[in-house]
């Protein structure tokens, strides 16, 4: 079948089945926009509360290395480390936080989408990951043009919505380079934070429509058609003729059970060769008759055979064997609806058996 047929057939949505199974193989919907929005919103953060305090304490450490720069002894490779550390804590303490925050709204982005949970399938080897007829296929297939299409568009939208918006700071920005070195990181600090809070907006709306496409994409690919829904049923709940087959080897084996217990029976109601009910009672035992086998057609000729050939009393009640057949299920009791008519039947059994110990059909 070709892919396009193939597609064309997936007409009914998901199982719950092929949902989880997916989920359980790392087959969940991502969005990559989300995380590049948080890493934004991230930049964002570090700018406004954590860059203007420790910007302006590491350009003043800056400056000073420049003016004092007789202060700091070179001569030999401890006194550049001794340098190199003190330049690496200063700005360590102006970029720990971007990193700390970047880290942080990049793990929440992800889990916030899909909780992480261990696939080791994704990460067994297959040569089809180092096959270049599918990476090729999976770069230039109609998935990877579409992200190409995402990413190219993002970039022409969102470096047109920036430059639009920093036509006006370009003469500001120039300025930057003849100020005093204390003042440039907040300035610098207001440009970026104008330019990143546009590039978060656009970045935004960009994260929204990719998640809900993605989403959409991600459900649409587990589509199943009739077939694979049967398919599934079969696996779930087992082939039909399999189950089918066990079902009628439970009954062959439930007939055969019923039928052993007939030689218990003490009498036998049948109509004449459609119906056959074997009822037990025995006096000492107590409660009321009990029916331990039943059938029809072929089984109640059996059931009549297995009474004859033991001696038990047969009697043809064409009513009597209908409504047992009817009404009482294997093992259980009869209703006192019938107390009447079986008990006619065993007296009659009783008040016979001392006069004749063969077996007889009566009616």
């Amino acid at each position: 079948m070709a892919d396009g047929e193939d597609k064309d057939s997936k007409t009914e949505e998901p199982t719950e089945k092929k949902i989880r199974d997916a989920v359980d193989k790392g087959n969940v919907p991502f969005s990559r926009e989300v995380p590049i929005f948080a890493s934004i919103l991230a930049m964002l953060i570090f700018l406004v509360f954590f860059l203007p305090s420790r910007a302006g304490r590491f350009v003043e450490t800056l400056r000073d290395l420049f003016e004092q720069s007789d202060g700091w002894q070179l001569d030999t490779g401890g006194d550049a480390l001794a340098l190199f550390q003190a330049l690496f804590f200063e700005a360590s303490g102006v970029l720990l936080p971007a990193f700390a925050l970047l880290i942080g709204f990049g793990i929440a982005a992800s889990v916030l989408q899909n909780m992480p949970s261990p696939v080791l399938n994704r990460v067994q080897p297959k040569l089809e990951r180092i096959s270049p007829a599918k990476g090729f296929g999976r770069i230039y297939g109609a998935k990877g043009m579409v992200e190409f299409a995402k990413s190219l568009s993002k970039i022409v939208i969102v470096s047109a919505i920036v430059a639009t918006v920093m036509k006006g700071e370009f003469f500001q920005a120039l300025d930057l380079m003849f100020m005093d070195p204390t003042l440039i990181a907040p300035d610098m600090a207001r440009l970026a934070g104008k330019v990143i809070v546009v590039v978060l907006i656009c970045t935004a709306t960009l994260a929204i429509l990719d998640l809900l496409w993605t989403r959409y994409s991600w459900h649409a690919d587990l589509k199943m058609s009739k077939q694979d829904i049967k398919d599934e049923l079969k696996q779930s709940d087992g082939d039909p003729i399999l189950k089918a087959r066990q079902r009628s080897l439970a009954r062959d084996r439930a007939r055969r059970r019923m039928i052993a217990e007939v030689p218990r029976a003490t009498l036998v109601i049948a109509n004449p060769t459609h119906y056959a009910v074997a009822l037990r009672y025995v006096r000492e035992e107590g409660g009321a008759p009990v029916v331990i086998a039943k059938g029809q057609d072929l089984i109640a000729l059996k059931i009549r055979e297995v009474a004859e050939a033991h001696g038990i009393p047969v009697f043809e009640d064409p009513p009597l064997a209908r409504s047992m057949f009817a009404q009482v299920s294997v093992d259980n009791f009869i209703p006192a609806v019938f107390y009447k008519a079986v008990a006619e039947l065993v007296h009659r059994i009783y008040s016979v058996k001392p006069k004749s110990n063969s077996a007889g059909v009566l009616s």
